[in-house]
């Protein structure tokens, strides 16, 4: 379903490339019901405490993926200069992502204790650069990362096994 549901949008003659367009995946009732326990499916015997997953997308399919897993969930959110998280929070930087662009991501310190073990979750993988920030946010909160998670593997191989990502789909596939 998730294939049929998938398509590639051109987004004009000013572009390099066609553009991933999973719109359809969160509108879709049946399909947004299934990612959650599809995913959990893949790594619930890492047995996770906590999901963590980036803002926007990440913030769609980590909650999915908790509450399959009886797991919670740690939002990783992109740093505003415009708005400042009220609590103590630990921050990591990207490595460039697709786009070239370089990120901070955060979490409330309190969301995440010392110890817990943390499955990473994305909609999308390319470079892997929010995953291995959010990695190194685990790190610093001395917790541990059990894996990673995500719908779409786009990333070669040595990443998939550096992050020991799981996927449903891989980007040939689409």
């Amino acid at each position: 379903m998730l294939v049929d549901a998938f398509r590639w949008h051109d987004p004009g003659p000013t572009s390099s490339h066609l553009v991933s367009d999973i719109s359809a995946w969160w509108r879709d009732p049946v399909i947004i019901a299934g990612i959650g326990p599809a995913l959990a499916a893949l790594v619930a015997s890492d047995r996770p405490d906590v999901v963590m997953a980036p803002q926007v997308t990440g913030l769609i399919v980590g909650p999915l993926v908790a509450a399959a897993l009886g797991a919670g969930l740690v939002p990783a959110y992109k740093h505003d200069p415009h708005r400042a998280l009220a609590d103590a929070t630990t921050w990591a930087a990207t490595a460039p992502d697709y786009r070239g662009r370089t990120l901070r991501l955060g979490i409330r310190d309190r969301h995440l204790q010392s110890g817990q073990r943390v499955l990473l979750v994305d909609d999308w993988v390319t470079t892997g650069a929010q995953l291995r920030a959010m990695a190194r946010i685990v790190a610093a909160r001395c917790a541990t990362v059990t894996g990673s998670a995500v719908l779409v593997a786009d990333c070669p191989p040595d990443i998939a096994d550096e992050l020991h990502l799981r996927a449903l789909l891989h980007s040939r596939d689409l």
